[in-house]
């Protein structure tokens, strides 16, 4: 099955940079990254419309490998798109709490946070001492999202600053969701 899907990576607000795990996957397995016209001031509406259209560009079932902000991006778009069926899974690294008073207003329209069930297997990455989501609220989301919850202990946010490298641990948690 792994051969027939597409692995697609949907970076957070101001989009993952060049020492980013997701870039690193995206250079050394040839991952494919949804691009965004906006990563400084992201509308919910328009990161949907374009997961949508990288979607209907190939007919292959897909991955999702959200970080961030990306993983708002796919609970919202799983709400109100008619294309969840491409979707085989989720794999989502570190969702932020937007609802949080300590959010920049740039992410303010991420407000409600959409917490349907997903219609497809998730697994929900959470660290102990993310700054943008307490563990406590972590845990409460991948809940409500209906997503395997996978406590990875104090990581931060799971980004550069973490020095995951190319995370063998989230390859792992992907290769899984593929199977």
């Amino acid at each position: 099955m792994k051969d027939l899907q597409r692995v697609l990576l949907l970076p957070g607000w101001l989009n993952s940079d060049p020492e980013h795990w997701q870039s690193l996957w995206e250079q050394k397995f040839g991952y494919e990254r949804v691009e965004q016209a906006d990563w400084g001031w992201p509308r919910r509406g328009d990161w949907m419309a374009r997961l949508d259209e990288v979607l209907l560009a190939d007919a292959r079932p897909a991955v999702l490998v959200a970080h961030s902000l990306g993983c708002q991006l796919v609970a919202s778009w799983a709400e109100h798109s008619q294309l969840t069926g491409r979707v085989h899974g989720a794999l989502l690294v570190a969702p932020p709490d937007t609802e949080a008073a300590n959010m920049p207003s740039q992410l303010h329209n991420w407000r409600p946070i959409r917490r349907s069930r997903l219609p497809f297997p998730s697994i929900a990455v959470i660290s102990s001492d993310d700054p943008f989501c307490s563990q406590v609220r972590g845990a409460q989301i991948a809940a409500d999202w209906g997503s395997r919850l996978v406590e990875a202990g104090a990581c931060g946010h799971l980004n550069t600053a973490s020095k995951l490298g190319v995370w063998p641990v989230g390859q792992a948690l992907l290769a899984g969701l593929r199977e």
